[in-house]
């Protein structure tokens, strides 16, 4: 199944360098992939996900290591955002 994983600000860097420039990647992947699977994958810094959305629905720390992608998600991560 294909899915698209979005990183953002810092976390893009964990992509490949083809990728970087958009912050997307292209995934053909298992119809049992979880989100917590591809966060391990990419080796991204638990500190550092913060914000994860499936088609811009929130998907809380503890669903994570159960709740698998479906054919066309979107997944977006995001660091801690601050503001001033």
């Amino acid at each position: 199944m294909r899915v698209r994983l979005k990183l953002y600000a810092m976390l893009s860097d964990y992509l490949p360098p083809e990728a970087q420039s958009t912050n997307t990647l292209e995934l053909e992947e298992a119809e049992e992939i979880t989100v917590a699977s591809l966060i391990e994958r990419y080796r991204l810094p638990g500190k550092w996900v913060q914000i994860v959305l499936i088609n811009g629905v929130f998907v809380p720390p503890e669903e994570r290591a159960r709740r698998r992608l479906k054919e066309g998600d979107v997944l977006a991560i995001w660091p801690p955002i601050a503001g001033g």
